[in-house]
Formats: structure tokens, sequence, C-alpha cells
């Protein structure tokens, strides 16, 4: 099974937000009820994070109301042994390199 983080995003308006986060609890999914909401952080949206075989089938956990909006992200670790194998194969930047250092803010590069 693999994991992945559902984004649900809502209406700020205070009447859609709460109906949204209703909307979810409410459907009786395991999943959404334990959903975390950012609103009172002024960020709308609700998280889940399920494990399921793809990621269709964490979109059909959503509501369809929600479903058009919803990103699905497939989560993943890396251990450090991981890591220095990817960055054996790929040349690095400058910039890179000093950000790996603590020495400059990073920034990806476009083919990263």
């Amino acid at each position: 099974m693999a994991r992945f983080l559902i984004e649900v995003p809502h209406e700020a308006r205070t009447k859609e937000c709460a109906l949204a986060a209703k909307i979810l609890i409410g459907t009786g999914s395991q999943y959404l009820a334990h959903a975390d909401f950012g609103c009172l952080d002024g960020e709308h949206k609700a998280w889940i994070i399920v494990e399921v075989g793809t990621k269709e089938e964490a979109r059909f956990i959503v509501p369809p109301l929600f479903r058009p909006r919803a990103k699905i992200v497939q989560l993943n670790k890396f251990s450090l042994g991981e890591l220095e194998e990817i960055l054996e194969c790929h040349e690095e930047q400058p910039l890179e390199e000093a950000a790996l250092r603590g020495q400059a803010e990073y920034t990806p590069s476009p083919s990263a």
C-alpha cells in the first residue's frame, strides 16, 4: 500500500467553511473523520493521510463535490543512504552545495 496526502481546499467564508468541514466529517469515512483543518489559521484546507493502493483510490475517498479541486500527493521517505546515492548520480550546482552547508538560500534548479 502507498501513502497519500489528500489536500481539500474550500471557501474561506465562515458558513461555507463550516459546511465543507461538516460534509467531510459527516461522510462516515474513517479517513475523513480524522481530517486536519487549517481554517483557524487562515488556511482553508483539510488534509488527510491515507494508505491505499493507488492515487485514484485516494481521490475517490474525497466526496464528489470536492474532487475537482482536491490535490493528491503520493508520499515517500528517504534514507540518508538513498539521498547520498541520488546526489552521487547528479551533478550538483554550486548554489545547491552552499545551501546544503547552510551558506545560502536553496532554490532548486529547473532540472531538479
